[in-house]
């Protein structure tokens, strides 16, 4: 029997050959052993792993036995998934809006991998290459970089946002878009059973009537389904929008071009001060044409990308073109998504200006740089697309908040200690600010003005010594004298191999190159064509702890195999081994349970 990932890696191979390929009969590929163990591969590491919903189902137990009574329960319908656990979590670091979040219970995470699987195989080769919001491959860089390659020369930008896009989601909306792909009643009752869960908010029990739960493990691949249809539209819409630019030339370009002749020829046959005015003359009418454009501007160009329920528009037009747009996208996630298009996040932005998009202020530039090219200056720049970090004033308001930084009576801005990390070691919190300053380093690398990022490395670098200062109660000055070593001032620690010393991050070290690969790879289906290791381990019936064999196995599992302490043999084993499962026998894991 052919393994269930080389059966979805044929139907990604299909889809991706023939669009409009209806695919029917998915629902058996759920009733496979192995398409769990692998469900199971791919979500034990994941920091949620250990997180309970409803109940006190974790990753820790899984085994043959719970697979086989998943898909006994799927084979005769009588499945059913529990509610989630909504929990809120802040938008912003420091906002008072927050964001619901619904916890699935395990076995309800495996089951929404298992048909996130499939259903991505299907889906994945037919999604818009302008989406780039939870797909494989794909990241906000990737969008990025395709903003600035693909929106050159673009007049205006229409910042789009849809209002609450994971909890306005139209179940019925949703369930029909899958139908129209996949002919499968059994899978489509399925998904459905999965939206109307309903949630438990403060152990009572809520229906739900729209929406997908932000913290499913299935509700970003739904969501993309769902706005699909938004990426068609938006490409209908482009060629309906385009226009073919008027090959007609400017006639006041075509006589400067003629004049700068001219005064060439009457330069090879003058001398003294008549050369050097004419020259001059060359020089500035030069100018003159390298400001102008040489030919007509009237081609029209709508461009479109969009990452999650986020998504811009660049219109190379006119105003009126910009209202008339944003007027078609309001009418049609209105009519067809039954959701709305937030008013106020959906700006026009002269693209002369900064719009936001995923963290970055992007413009189109227009400042007339030219440089050297062969015998002559030409122009450079000129309508490309610049990401910029967005500064205001010199501050980052996105950046420094008030655990950061304290504004003084005069304006000037002050660094401050994190009191809630005097608890940790020295050694921790440096890493804590090394971590915060190299992910926002890294996020920020295709900014143009990265380097300005120095800025807030200065204060992170001090609030660093605040909060070590703070701690001690002693002064920043002391604690760089403390750790001062060989310019710099760094925190010792002990290895294997004798002591080492971990300084503050150098900033400008932390920018990385990020690449852009057009080609979409799913690798949960290309690289598993064999068993799993977890398969491999449950299979092999072998205890990994007491050595008993032809015995059934279960995964005990751990959130961090740092916090163990190695006080038990358990314990120094997976320390050992580096590992945060184990495949027991059911006494050892028992006896792990209940000492």
């Amino acid at each position: 029997m052919k393994p269930t990932t080389e059966i979805l890696e044929n139907i990604s191979k299909n889809s991706r050959k023939n669009k409009t390929e209806i695919f029917t009969r998915l629902y058996r590929y759920l009733l496979r052993p192995d398409l769990y163990f692998m469900a199971y591969q791919n979500l034990y590491a994941n920091k949620g792993a250990a997180t309970k919903g409803v109940d006190d189902d974790t990753a820790d137990g899984f085994s043959q036995e719970k697979i086989d009574r998943i898909i006994t329960s799927l084979a005769d319908g009588s499945y059913a998934p529990k509610p989630v656990r909504r929990k809120y979590v802040n938008k912003k670091r420091g906002s008072k809006k927050q964001r619901p979040l619904g916890i699935p219970t395990f076995t309800d995470k495996l089951v929404q991998e298992a048909v996130r699987m499939v259903l991505e195989s299907v889906y994945e080769p037919i999604f818009s290459k302008h989406s780039h919001g939870f797909r494989p491959n794909r990241s906000c860089h990737t969008a990025l970089q395709f903003l600035k390659k693909d929106f050159t020369g673009i007049t205006w930008f229409v910042e789009g946002d849809i209002k609450g896009c994971f909890d306005n989601i139209n179940h019925q909306v949703l369930l029909e878009l899958i139908g129209k792909k996949i002919k499968d009643a059994r899978l489509n009752q399925l998904i459905g059973k999965f939206l109307k869960a309903g949630y438990m908010e403060n152990w009572q029990y809520h229906a739900t009537y729209s929406g997908c739960p932000q913290g499913g493990i299935l509700s970003p691949l739904l969501a993309n389904i769902y706005l699909h249809e938004l990426d068609e539209f938006a490409e209908r819409t482009a060629n309906r929008f385009k226009k073919k630019r008027e090959h007609a030339r400017y006639s006041e370009y075509d006589r400067l071009a003629y004049e700068i002749r001219k005064t060439k020829k009457q330069i090879e046959t003058t001398t003294g001060e008549t050369k050097t005015t004419l020259l001059k003359r060359v020089k500035e009418l030069e100018r003159q044409k390298r400001k102008m454009p040489c030919s007509s501007q009237t081609d029209k160009v709508l461009k479109y990308i969009r990452y999650a329920d986020d998504f811009l528009i660049g219109i190379k037009g006119d105003r009126k073109d910009c209202e008339l747009i944003k007027q078609q996208f309001s009418d049609f996630i209105h009519d067809t998504l039954k959701m709305e298009l937030s008013e106020e996040k959906t700006l026009i932005t002269h693209s002369s200006k900064p719009a936001r998009f995923l963290g970055y202020d992007v413009r189109v530039r227009r400042d007339n740089t030219v440089k050297p090219h062969g015998t002559h200056l030409q122009r450079t720049l000129k309508g490309k697309v610049e990401l910029n970090v967005p500064f205001q004033d010199k501050i980052m308001p996105f950046l420094f908040e008030k655990y950061i930084i304290q504004q003084l009576h005069d304006g000037t801005l002050e660094p401050i200690a994190r009191k809630y990390l005097y608890s940790c070691t020295d050694l921790e919190i440096l890493f804590a600010y090394n971590a915060e300053l190299r992910g926002i380093c890294n996020y920020y690398a295709l900014a143009s003005n990265y380097a300005r990022l120095s800025y807030f490395a200065y204060f992170m670098e001090y609030s660093c010594l605040k909060t070590l200062a703070g701690k001690h109660k002693t002064t920043s000055r002391k604690i760089v004298d403390k750790y001062s070593c060989n310019g710099n001032w760094s925190i010792p620690y002990q290895t294997k191999n004798g002591i080492k010393r971990c300084r503050f991050a150098d900033f400008m070290k932390c920018k990385k190159a990020v690449t852009f690969d057009e080609v979409i790879v799913d690798y949960a289906v290309l690289h598993a064509t064999t068993r799993t290791t977890v398969e491999k381990r449950i299979c092999s019936q072998v205890c990994e702890l007491c050595g008993k064999t032809n015995v059934s196995l279960e995964m005990h599992h751990v959130n961090k195999v740092k916090n163990l302490k190695g006080k038990v043999f358990w314990e120094a084993i997976m320390i050992a081994k580096k590992r945060k499962t184990l495949a027991l026998c059911k006494d050892c894991h028992h006896r792990i349970h209940n000492p």
